[in-house]
């Protein structure tokens, strides 16, 4: 069993569903072809998870999902990505200058679980994707 895997069995969710949240999102990068995930456990202060695609050259990722431990059984999410991979049309995102490996990036944090706010980071990650797959 991966790391990932135990951590999601373990992961009580919250009032807030932050645990339903991310599920929502997993299952829908997982669909996409020609990726892979690389998973980092800090426990008790932050689990990454890294995604790429195999056509990247440049960058050793396109986006990465935090999950962050602020107490037990009360985690939230920050989603980020390259700024030149998005775009942030509603300005729902938190400019993060030289945040990501050394580059500018959006980061959107998730405190609590709200499907329009999932269904506006999925098309995110359809455009840091299909940016990944021409790099």
């Amino acid at each position: 069993m991966s790391e990932l895997e135990k951590l999601i069995i373990k992961w009580k969710d919250s009032k807030a569903q932050t645990k339903k949240a991310f599920m929502i999102i997993m299952d829908y990068i997982i669909k996409m072809k020609d990726i892979s995930f690389e998973f980092k456990a800090r426990p008790k202060i932050s689990y990454s998870l890294r995604l790429k695609h195999k056509n990247q050259k440049n960058r050793s990722f396109f986006a990465i999902i935090d999950i962050i431990d602020d107490e037990p059984n009360q985690r939230w999410l920050s989603i980020c990505f390259y700024e030149d991979m998005i775009n942030d049309p509603k300005d729902l995102g938190d400019m993060i200058p030289q945040g990501m490996m050394g580059e500018d990036g959006y980061c959107f944090d998730f405190y609590e679980y709200n499907e329009k706010n999932i269904e506006y980071i999925k098309k995110r990650f359809d455009q840091a994707y299909l940016s990944a797959s021409n790099s």
